[in-house]
């Protein structure tokens, strides 16, 4: 039997690469079966002003899940992707989603980027969600994918060096997540020409350190999620899925900044998805 196929709930733009855009095609090409589901549809992200098109409510959602679970396939599913959640009411849909499909498959995988704002940037989400998304659905998921911000918003930890990061991985652990990815690390012991990435699996942590690039488009983390969900089913190793995942967004992000920046270069530099042309190797911190 080929690779089971995957949930992806998120939105959905027809120009550029974020959410599904950025997660469905590298999903795809690393052999996956990927159901789509949308939450907007809009024309381009809100980086360009606001958005043209349409915010999709939670029946809207729960219709199409509903579709979706009556193909005699539903429990094939192997897991669920999830990234910026627009309302609670999306997030319920989301999660009963999970429900579902944990039912028809006790094994499937939750996978939650739990997307709440940046360094820098502040939150960019409705008020109630981040208490939202720590209560009612980082403890449902069995991987979170974090950036700092988001780590330090989710469990009321500052976040400046190694042993404050270790506390604050432990305290998410508690609530709920097996494996957490931190998906940009900077901290005191980071180097200015670096970025770090972590991941814990209650077990061992790992670091993975790649080149600074001094960018990060938009998008970037929904690639990362998509891309270590990937690996993680294939290899079931979090250290070494994290590295694969790091090599190729490093592969990505460097080619999108050769070409000037913008929309990611997805499509263009899509081998890298499969075969990074540098890989970065993994080293144990605990």
């Amino acid at each position: 039997m080929g690779p089971m196929p995957i949930l992806s709930i998120q939105s959905h733009v027809a120009y550029g690469h974020v959410g599904n855009d950025a997660a469905v095609f590298p999903l795809q090409r690393m052999g996956h079966e990927v159901w789509a589901v949308h939450t907007v549809q809009f024309a381009a992200h809100t980086g360009y002003g606001p958005p043209k098109g349409q915010v999709f409510d939670a029946s809207h959602i729960r219709d199409v899940i509903d579709g979706i679970a009556a193909r005699p396939d539903f429990v094939t599913c192997e897991a669920v992707l999830s990234g910026y959640m627009g309302s609670s009411a999306i997030g319920e849909a989301i999660l009963d989603a999970v429900q579902r499909v944990k039912t028809a498959n006790p094994k499937a995988l939750y996978t939650c980027d739990p997307v709440l704002g940046d360094v820098g940037k502040g939150f960019f989400v409705r008020p109630d969600m981040p208490d939202f998304m720590r209560d009612h659905v980082v403890p449902h998921a069995d991987i979170v994918t974090p950036n700092v911000f988001e780590l330090e918003a989710l469990t009321g930890i500052t976040c400046t060096t190694l042993d404050e990061t270790k506390r604050a991985l432990q305290k998410l652990h508690e609530k709920g997540p097996r494996v957490i990815v931190l998906t940009s690390a900077v901290i005191d012991e980071t180097p200015s020409d670096s970025i770090d990435m972590l991941v814990s699996d209650r077990n061992a942590l790992a670091r993975v350190r790649t080149p600074r690039l001094g960018f990060s488009p938009n998008g970037a983390g929904d690639l990362t999620a998509s891309l270590f969900l990937a690996h993680y089913l294939k290899t079931c190793s979090a250290a070494q899925s994290l590295a694969l995942a790091a090599s190729s967004v490093h592969a990505i992000l460097d080619e999108t900044m050769k070409a000037g920046g913008g929309e990611l270069r997805l499509i263009a530099s899509q081998d890298a998805i499969g075969s990074p042309p540098r890989l970065f190797t993994p080293e144990t911190l605990s």
